[in-house]
């Protein structure tokens, strides 16, 4: 990993922050993601010093907040002249039972713009980083819990769970995956997404009232998987369970359902459709 540089969302806890670390172990420049400064900068000592390597960067943004991730393109495009590898793995879980449904501050449902749509503007933003390395790899972090999409009550003011809403999340991240890859299909870019291990023993399984029935370790070595094996040159529009490739739902193979999520997402986030 020496030369490499990785950005990895939502990497201040859980499975973000245990392959950051694995990384940055490794040799790579990090840049770490989070919401909160203070406890963004003490994860960031926390790994320099536990992994020797000075090359690990900050960038605060709250996905719930689309402007915060317009600054935070702008901000990773102005002081990083390349980049090797994006993980989206920032996202909020069901919540526990009885949670009422809620919206960002954009007005927008809330697990659909921090889960999905926000990953969707930040990737774009940083493609021309991505398109300056070769072999790029995008890594969508979504889930086995997958619910299709219904483009008449998209942001769920009918009929909100918990679940119904980061399981809809899941399912538009890897067709937002499935369509990306097929948009860069001449470009060395590979763009995969996956479940990474169900039930981890994180802060967002516990916040549900799961209890964890797999390590964190075993989600970050199927992350680390997708974003460094040899054996994916060339693979992508992919979803793996695990280290397996796999089947997501069948709306994920629909390219009319995919071409009406991009067009709805570009409505909702205000990114243009220009070439990708």
């Amino acid at each position: 990993m020496e030369g490499k540089k990785v950005l990895i969302t939502g990497s201040t806890d859980g499975l973000g922050k245990r392959v950051a670390r694995s990384l940055a172990s490794k040799g790579a420049s990090v840049l770490l993601h989070g919401r909160n400064r203070e406890k963004g900068q003490s994860v960031l000592q926390e790994i320099a010093n536990e992994t020797e390597n000075d090359r690990i960067s900050y960038y605060n943004a709250d996905f719930a907040l689309l402007d915060d991730i317009r600054q935070l393109g702008r901000e990773i495009r102005e002081s990083n002249e390349s980049l090797d590898i994006v993980i989206n793995n920032a996202g909020i879980g069901f919540g526990k039972p009885g949670t009422n449904r809620s919206e960002s501050r954009d007005g927008y449902e809330l697990r659909f713009q921090v889960n999905y749509l926000s990953g969707f503007m930040l990737t774009l933003a940083l493609l021309p980083l991505l398109r300056k390395r070769s072999s790029a790899r995008i890594i969508n972090v979504a889930s086995g819990a997958q619910q299709a999409l219904d483009f008449d009550n998209l942001l769920l003011e009918e009929g909100w769970s918990g679940y119904r809403a980061y399981a809809q999340s899941k399912l538009a991240q890897i067709m937002f995956t499935v369509e990306l890859a097929e948009r860069l299909d001449r470009e060395q870019i590979g763009v995969n997404s996956l479940h990474p291990a169900t039930y981890m023993d994180t802060n967002m399984v516990r916040d549900a009232d799961i209890s964890p029935t797999s390590k964190v370790e075993s989600g970050a070595e199927a992350v680390e998987y997708l974003a460094l094996s040899p054996d994916l040159k060339g693979v992508s529009g992919v979803y793996y369970n695990g280290k397996r490739k796999a089947r997501a739902n069948e709306q994920a193979y629909d390219a009319k359902a995919r071409q009406r999520l991009w067009q709805r997402t570009l409505e909702l986030s205000g990114v243009e459709d220009g070439p990708v």
